[in-house]
């Protein structure tokens, strides 16, 4: 990813996207069950971010605001690192 976020931003990829990196048009049924998840792969870091880094799977808290926009020609989420939980 080209992109690079400030401070303690984090990139993730959003799950309701309709359409997968390699040009995969989901049904309504893959996107409703993508949407409920909170478990997400890391994409890009901010310079300020101590917790992830890029490849984590980062557990996000479900109650959690995101900036939606695309990126890279991927659909993302930009999240404040505070708002992870936990990764695996």
């Amino acid at each position: 990813m080209k992109f690079t976020p400030n401070s303690n931003w984090v990139v993730l990829p959003d799950p309701t996207s309709t359409e997968t990196e390699s040009g995969i048009i989901l049904d309504k049924t893959t996107i409703r069950s993508r949407a409920k998840s909170n478990v997400l792969k890391v994409l890009a870091v901010g310079p300020q971010c101590f917790f992830v880094k890029v490849g984590d799977t980062a557990v996000i808290d479900p109650r959690s605001e995101a900036i939606q926009m695309p990126i890279d020609g991927q659909d993302c989420l930009l999240i404040s690192e505070h708002q992870i939980v936990g990764k695996e």
